[in-house]
């Protein structure tokens, strides 16, 4: 029987994270909840244990419910009935099956109702129930909000609303306005205080609220009458079961057709304050975005593992000119490509979950149960600062990557891809939203450009290779390619150098994206050599095919950056 999980060890083998055994620790507190719940660990093999069971049940429930419901419910899609949104029949299906599975509220501390799952397990969870149907993994994985509501409610709003997930009910973020799209600080819904009946009243739009009509919504609206920018914003937690919100429309999209994106109006509806006023964008949202972006950076490796699987089976299928294409130099190349991407994004994407899971562990201990010791608190500064530079990274080179692989899947099927009867179809139109969605790539690169800029991904670029010069036994073939990667870092330093002294703003913002690409492909190019040193059998050939196409991309953007004249970007305006 088909397993998304046990059918990829790739997955497995990132739960030998170096960091893993330090994430379980804080994650456990001392493992201090095995003496209250029989499901708890009792050190760190058992939590290990205990991920690998959950990661093979949603395998189990990915391959066999979801996946085969998929094509179904990209057909059916919700609709709308009386100001409400119905899901799809078989979304129904699914939502039913990770339910029983005790697949919602993971990531939340066992007192409430959780599974106390730190984020890479999260993230790896994500990845398998997206490979099946990243529409629903839209709906599954905004389980993650109540991670907001967690760290920033009242201890009463945890005892109300997180028990509430973890028996399985839905969640959405509802920021977007007609008038505010990535531009948050223009968001007008009102939010007044009702003395009478001591609550807030919400009055207004929200737009491409995906979940739309989920049964606990974070809400961002404006609660400081006469302001008009970040400052005048709160969040508001909205409880479905209080009404006063309707789905006015629900969108009609290229892809991810499970997933609902609703047009909302709010009229009077009751709500609850979270945290504090005024920190609604400037502290809450960025919380929520970090969280909403690794959800897509692991939606993106998923799908990408989707479309690599598809194309890898076709080729080896399909014959033309008396042989299988597979074995056509442009049809192996496509497919050692795509293989790269996947694997390098997939230890992207793992490395920021680990760095994210100890800042936040370390953070939720000093709020709950202690003060930190001086030495944690540095390794809270240090993680977190790691976690802001690479989610950008993780978020946008994934999504990308998702697009591409999404792309090459029906090339390598050729006519067959075009036709609606193949995955590859929908894997196309479902990757396209991935790097728009949550912060477009181009706002991706304005979240990591000053990391790049400043020098902070030089350093860690720098650690990272002494780090693999230190502490790995590679092979000859795995060394040799570290030395090439070594070769990139000048060059590397020497485009970062070259647009630091540009003066002109205009031309920094141009070549940004270069310096990007760059920074990621040479951050990838160093985890997929560290796991290729651990694992050839599974991650050789990827790292030989990634190395070369870092140095082909690397080089070239270093030739440009170097050619480039800041009084020709007149060239490049259409107007």
């Amino acid at each position: 029987m088909a397993n998304y999980y046990s059918d990829h060890p790739e997955i497995a083998f990132h739960l030998n994270h170096p960091l893993m055994k330090r994430i379980v620790e804080l994650k456990e507190k001392g493992y201090e909840d095995k003496d209250k719940y029989d499901y708890a660990p009792v050190d760190l093999g058992d939590a290990i244990e205990n991920y690998k069971q959950i990661l093979d049940i949603t395998g189990d429930v990915a391959a066999n419910i979801i996946a085969p419901n998929s094509e179904s419910v990209d057909l059916e899609g919700p609709h709308l009935e009386n100001g409400r949104m119905i899901y799809a029949s078989k979304t129904f299906e699914n939502l039913d099956a990770t339910r029983k599975a005790g697949l919602w509220g993971v990531s939340m501390p066992r007192r409430y109702g959780g599974l106390n799952l730190p984020n890479v397990v999260f993230s790896m969870l994500s990845e398998v129930i997206s490979a099946a149907d990243a529409g629903f993994q839209n709906i599954w994985s905004l389980q993650s909000c109540i991670d907001t509501l967690y760290e920033f409610g009242s201890e009463e709003q945890r005892q109300k609303y997180i028990p509430r997930v973890c028996a399985g009910e839905g969640m959405s973020m509802d920021l977007t306005e007609p008038d505010a799209g990535s531009d948050l600080q223009r968001v007008m819904l009102k939010a007044t205080f009702d003395e009478k009946e001591n609550c807030w009243r919400l009055n207004g739009v929200k737009r491409f609220i995906t979940n739309g009509d989920s049964d606990i919504h974070l809400v961002l609206a404006r609660s400081e009458e006469g302001t008009k920018d970040g400052r005048g914003l709160s969040m508001f937690i909205y409880d479905k079961r209080n009404g006063g919100v309707n789905v006015r429309h629900i969108e009609h999209k290229l892809g991810i057709h499970g997933s609902p994106t609703c047009e909302l109006t709010y009229k009077n509806a009751k709500a609850e304050l979270c945290g504090s006023t005024r920190l609604g964008l400037i502290k809450y949202v960025m919380a929520l975005m970090n969280g909403a972006r690794l959800g897509i950076a692991a939606q993106s490796v998923g799908l990408s593992q989707e479309a690599y699987n598809e194309g890898l089976a076709y080729a080896r299928e399909r014959a033309q000119f008396g042989q299988k294409i597979i074995e056509f130099p442009a049809v192996y190349d496509m497919l050692s490509r795509m293989k790269a991407k996947l694997d390098a994004g997939r230890s992207l994407l793992y490395q920021t979950a680990a760095y994210v899971d100890i800042y936040k562990c370390l953070e939720d201990i000093e709020r709950t149960d202690r003060k930190l010791t001086p030495e944690e608190k540095q390794e809270l500064k240090k993680y977190q600062r790691l976690a802001d530079a690479f989610t950008p990274l993780a978020k946008g080179m994934n999504s990308e990557y998702a697009n591409q692989n999404a792309y090459d899947a029906i090339s390598i099927h050729g006519g067959s891809g075009f036709i609606m009867e193949y995955k590859s179809q929908r894997l196309y139109r479902d990757a396209r939203i991935f790097s728009i969605y949550e912060g477009t790539t181009q706002l991706q690169v304005v979240a990591a450009i000053r990391y790049i800029i400043n020098g902070t991904m030089l350093a860690n670029i720098k650690e990272m290779l002494e780090a693999l010069n230190t502490a790995m036994a590679c092979s000859d073939s795995v060394a040799a390619l570290k030395t090439r990667v070594e070769a990139l870092i000048p060059v590397y330093e020497e485009a970062l150098a070259t647009v630091k002294a540009l003066d002109s703003q205009d031309a920094i913002d141009f070549l940004s994206r270069r310096l990007y690409d760059m920074t990621a492909e040479i951050v990838m190019s160093l985890l997929i050599i560290r796991d290729a040193a651990k694992a050839p059998e599974l991650f050789e050939k990827s790292a030989v095919v990634y190395v070369g196409m870092a140095e082909e991309d690397v080089i070239g953007k270093a030739a440009y950056i170097k050619n480039f004249k800041p009084e020709n970007l007149d060239s490049f305006r259409t107007e």
